[in-house]
């Protein structure tokens, strides 16, 4: 019957043809904002999402209410992505949700290419903000590909922009400082709490808290998936009705949760962040906080999904100073080595100008994490070093829903002699028919481009299924490259990043000590008001400093440890922080795999120590800094 705070401002700058950039909290109502556009304007609405729980949420929601929407992920099978592709073409399909990976599509971007598209909306957008919580170097091409299409209007909508972040949103997509709308993030039903404990206490505290709730969904956070798992078993065996939720449990588990919860037939999920985004329960009454979060956005973000509807809601945070060496060690070990860097510098200016390669294997070769390996492309990109001619595949697999002679029977002369080579160019298995375009380009003497072209058409019209397989990214160098300058400019990218995400858990702990927590918690996204009034502190509860952790020297007996595995040379762990790394049970694409050393049993000897520390003794023992 009526729009809540800020939507009507985004759908009449929408509807108007400008592009809006939409900051509301949690809850807020972010979705309307382009659904209801969507339904007005003539073309498709393209949604990306990070998550494929909230995508099937929404489509399903939509699809009940009789709205043309659908998904294009995974888990989706292929008959379904036929139709979905035959309304992209005959323009019936409204909305359609995607991962930002799914732009790196060679196919699906052909498709785009041919399809009238009216708006994109981009869920989470702060995630292409290099100053953003939790950078994501997909996200950050987004804004050439809207170019390179035409896209008439862009939405992008976030709950945890700071106003720096906002700026960087705002620039990528040419936002006016009019459109962008933001809402307060003060909530006066949450209840925001903050207790200092003792590692060893916080399971009696929070049992007692949720005997104090009464009852009510309710979710627990906690960092670490064995911890999920641990803290629902004691909950469960206390009589609550508990349940763990974390990325590493069946697909089919995860579900199960998450309806149980969603019915009420589970009260407490005790989760990882991988629980939550998408969920559409307005009647949570506790978001408590086991461990701490990542940042004030990750915090502001989780506490956000307790009571949507208006409701009083508990907010508690049980700070032990020890977590910190968790969250920090997960940064630091994300921060490739100085010998890493170079290597892959070297590797990138061996190729010659214009050249392909495969994300996977530079992972593999360098021992840097996949999506750090996405970040270093990107920053090169930035830098002006690299400019990306879009990614492809280097193979697909054909099998034929109809047969190989009905096709060739329905072409022109010109069109048959050049389907027939290109099917003879292949290897063909008892069901597939395996093809490699760049080879089957130079075998045949067509184009690149003709012979995808062909496989997506013939996919298009029901003949062909496709799997594509080998993805590889072109670029082209920029001539001269001075390597060194460029390696010292990677290496201080990683160090700020490193730096900020440090600092940002360093800010949730003096959070913690505010003598008003709404106050600091809506000033950091940029909003000024007075004291809350309903928070912990201005209630009267204490407010104390959060005490340092404090941990014993690594003595004698530690540096024996670092000294044998040292002694051992294996090439994976040459370099000190590789060692540490290893040390501290942080996994790495070298020492993955099978055979890898992560099954040695000294690997996460000192996981509960911080990174820095172990690095320090690592590079007193070796004698290599």
């Amino acid at each position: 019957d009526s729009f809540r705070p800020g939507q009507r401002a985004v759908v009449d700058a929408l509807l108007d043809g400008r592009s809006a950039l939409a900051v509301f909290p949690t809850g807020g109502g972010k979705s309307l904002c382009f659904q209801l556009p969507a339904l007005c304007l003539d073309g498709l609405t393209l949604v990306i999402s990070p998550l494929i729980a909230l995508m099937k949420d929404q489509v399903d929601a939509l699809q009940q209410l009789g709205v043309a929407a659908a998904r294009l992920d995974s888990s989706v099978p292929y008959e379904q992505i036929r139709q979905i592709y035959d309304g992209m073409a005959d323009g019936s399909l409204q909305l359609l949700y995607v991962a930002p990976e799914r732009l790196g599509n060679e196919g699906f971007r052909s498709r785009l290419s041919r399809t009238r598209i009216a708006m994109l909306a981009i869920d989470e957008a702060h995630c292409i903000s290099s100053w953003g919580h939790n950078f994501r170097p997909d996200y950050l091409k987004i804004a050439a590909f809207t170019r390179e299409l035409g896209v008439p209007r862009v939405l992008a909508l976030t709950a945890t922009a700071t106003p720096a972040v906002s700026d960087d949103i705002r620039a990528a997509f040419d936002i006016a400082p009019g459109d962008h709308v933001q809402t307060g993030f003060h909530r006066p039903n949450l209840t925001l709490r903050v207790h200092p404990v003792r590692a060893d206490e916080r399971l009696a505290r929070l049992q007692e808290r949720l005997g104090d709730q009464g009852g009510g969904a309710t979710i627990v956070y906690v960092t670490l998936q064995k911890t999920a798992v641990q803290v629902a078993e004691a909950l469960s065996r206390a009589g609550f009705s508990a349940a763990a939720y974390h990325a590493g449990l069946p697909s089919e588990r995860r579900s199960e949760v998450q309806d149980a919860f969603m019915r009420d037939d589970v009260q407490v999920v005790v989760a990882t962040i991988a629980f939550g985004m998408g969920i559409d329960k307005p009647d949570i009454r506790g978001v408590y906080h086991v461990n701490l979060p990542k940042s004030l956005e990750s915090y502001s973000q989780e506490i956000g999904r307790a009571g949507r509807d208006g409701a009083p809601s508990r907010c508690e945070l049980f700070v032990v100073p020890e977590d910190r060496v968790v969250l920090d060690n997960f940064s630091y070990g994300d921060t490739p080595t100085s010998v890493a860097i170079r290597g892959f510098v070297d590797a990138l200016c061996d190729e010659p100008e214009e050249f392909s390669v495969s994300r996977y294997h530079l992972s593999r070769d360098h021992d840097v994490r996949a999506l750090v390996v996405s970040t270093l492309l990107t920053y090169l990109e930035l830098d002006g070093v690299l400019e990306a001619k879009g990614p492809f595949y280097s193979g697909y697999k054909l099998r034929f829903l109809v047969p190989e002679s009905q096709i060739l029977g329905q072409m022109n002369e010109a069109r048959r002699a050049f389907l027939s080579a290109l099917f003879g160019a292949g290897k063909r298995g008892r069901v597939w028919l395996a093809l490699e375009p760049d080879e089957v380009a130079e075998s045949i003497g067509e184009p690149r481009d003709r012979i995808v072209s062909a496989i997506t058409w013939m996919e298009g019209q029901g003949w062909i299924e496709t799997k594509p397989a080998g993805l590889r990214h072109r670029y082209r160098r920029r001539p001269g490259v001075d390597r060194d300058a460029v390696t010292a400019s990677l290496q201080q990218r990683f160090q700020s990043r490193e730096d900020a995400d440090i600092a940002r858990t360093a800010g949730v702990l003096a959070f913690a000590g505010e003598a008003c927590l709404t106050r600091s918690l809506v000033g950091y996204f940029g909003e000024a008001i007075e004291a809350c009034g309903h928070c912990g502190p201005c209630l009267g509860e204490p407010v104390a400093a959060v005490p340092e952790a404090r941990f014993e020297p690594l003595g004698a007996e530690a540096e024996r440890l670092v000294a044998s595995v040292a002694s051992e040379a294996h090439r994976e762990l040459a370099h000190p922080r590789a060692l540490a790394r290893f040390l501290c049970g942080l996994r790495s694409p070298a020492t993955g795999g099978r055979d890898g050393l992560q099954k040695d049993r000294r690997f996460g000897a000192f996981e509960e120590r911080p990174f820095l520390d172990v690095l320090a003794l690592v590079e007193r023992v070796t004698g290599s800094p």
